[in-house]
């Protein structure tokens, strides 16, 4: 099953991934709850989707390795996911809101959605983002139309 979040990466999953389920749940971490609470955690679930990043260039594809929580503001660490990506080191920080600003050096990107699919306790996850801005909502703004094909 693929999951995404937003109409733009609906259209982008059915050209890519024809014949399989795509559900859209909307963006943010309630949306991704109500929409999935109900599947069976064995689903094989892969998260395709547009994300930002400080320090990966728009337009790039990663796999996720790793997914957390991200709250800058806080100095208790969030339980942290592995993604079943064994080759890939690239960290997903889902935040609440769109990320303008982080500190985080290391490769890494920013969306609203994978860590919430995690903590509902599915243990068979695969991402696949699509770097749609450099923490800029602008950037992000073109990055989708450009993709509108």
């Amino acid at each position: 099953m693929i999951v995404v979040a937003t109409d733009e990466e609906y259209k982008l999953a059915k050209k890519r991934f024809k014949g399989h389920k795509i559900i859209k749940t909307g963006v943010g971490g309630i949306n991704v709850i109500e929409t999935l609470k109900h599947y069976p955690k064995w689903l094989k679930i892969i998260n395709f989707g547009y994300a930002g990043s400080n320090n990966i260039p728009v337009g790039t594809e990663v796999s996720i390795g790793f997914c957390q929580s991200y709250h800058p503001n806080t100095e208790y660490l969030e339980p942290a996911y592995i993604i079943n990506d064994k080759e890939s080191q690239i960290w997903c920080y889902t935040s609440k809101d769109f990320v303008l600003h982080t500190d985080v050096k290391e490769p890494c990107v920013f969306d609203m959605e994978l860590a919430y699919i995690c903590a509902l306790g599915f243990k068979n996850v695969k991402s696949i983002k699509i770097i749609s801005d450099n923490l800029n909502m602008k950037s992000y703004e073109n990055e989708i139309k450009r993709n509108e094909v």
